[in-house]
């Protein structure tokens, strides 16, 4: 098995010693290579690389924003895939600060425990055996998860994406990170709070639109997500849409009051164990196809934690079984 080990040395969580560890344990398993990025979209450039060169597995060691680079890297969009291009499976070793892609797959976040977790589901591999599909192509084997994505206009999506609120904090964290501060969960909760407050002031611009439904207005920012949670404080999960999976299409949540009471209410069920969200200022809705979201001026957009830049109108439309991931398969399976 050819492997491409992608290390982004200046993710929040990696080290030398757990980057060391990584290799040595992939070495004994695999043909490695290992890169690390040296630039923004050098993920992605190596990813294609790999793609190319039909190796067989790309690990990522680092955070959600250099796995979306390496997924943006190697995957087809719909529009381009004539079936014919190679497709890489993909591991992932958290290195970052949140690591919600990972998480939400049931990948340890611990570096350590998450290497021997990757391990052990690489000796598991079929590859060779009776029941693997002779096509050739890695993404058949039968051991692997296949979970959708979302597909952002000419962008996928791993986990979440947002307009409004959120991408104005990840703008606000992108701009910090750049005068050298870490992105902790501190950090995050005070530049939420005062992004809130500045946002407060600004009439509603939002309006999506669902399929069979009818449009819903008056909104000031909106999450959609492709599992749950939508996020981690910490160690603990937010969760905005709590009946969407990786294995189910996806989940908008859509807030139409800036009011405090309003916002710590469904922030208080955001947090709690049994998360169920409800507001009569709270429009939720699970496993829906797609969702376009138009704004009368143009609002800030954030997928997978990176500021993406603004926009007036923006399309996310599910994509099913899309990748395929080594990690645990899903504890109740649901199929789309």
């Amino acid at each position: 098995m050819r492997t491409l080990l992608i290390v982004n040395p200046n993710a929040t969580s990696t080290t030398p010693a757990t980057r060391d560890l990584l290799a040595h344990a992939l070495e004994s398993r695999t043909q490695l290579t290992v890169a690390h990025t040296q630039h923004r979209g050098h993920a992605a450039e190596l990813a294609q690389w790999a793609a190319t060169q039909e190796m067989d597995l790309i690990v990522v060691h680092g955070g959600d924003g250099t796995v979306n680079e390496t997924i943006n890297g190697f995957l087809p969009l719909p529009q381009v895939d004539d079936g014919q291009a190679w497709t890489p499976r993909l591991g992932v070793i958290p290195g970052g600060s949140a690591n919600v892609f990972a998480r939400g797959l049931g990948i340890q976040a611990d570096p350590v425990a998450a290497t021997n977790q990757l391990i052990d589901l690489l000796s598991l591999d079929t590859r060779g055996d009776s029941d693997t599909s002779d096509s050739g192509d890695p993404a058949t084997d039968t051991r692997d998860r296949r979970i959708g994505l979302a597909l952002t206009d000419d962008r996928w999506c791993l986990f979440a994406a947002g307009v409004g609120l959120d991408a104005d904090v990840c703008a606000a964290i992108d701009r910090s990170r750049a005068k050298g501060h870490t992105a902790t969960p501190a950090r995050y909760v005070r530049t939420t709070v005062r992004q809130f407050f500045r946002a407060k002031r600004t009439p509603p611009t939002v309006t999506l639109h669902i399929p069979d439904r009818e449009p819903v207005t008056d909104v000031h920012y909106a999450f959609v997500t492709n599992t749950n949670p939508w996020t981690y404080l910490d160690g603990r999960p937010v969760r905005t849409n709590p009946g969407t999976t990786f294995e189910t299409d996806l989940g908008v949540f859509a807030m139409r009051s800036m009011s405090v009471v309003s916002t710590l209410v469904v922030t208080r069920q955001l947090l709690s164990t049994s998360a169920d969200p409800k507001s009569r200022n709270l429009f939720r809705l699970d496993d829906v196809p797609s969702v376009r979201i138009e704004a009368s001026e143009p609002i800030g957009l954030q997928i997978d934690g990176d500021f993406i830049g603004r926009r007036n109108v923006v399309d996310f439309t599910s994509v099913p079984k899309r990748l395929s991931v080594i990690a645990p398969q899903p504890r109740v399976p649901r199929h789309r």
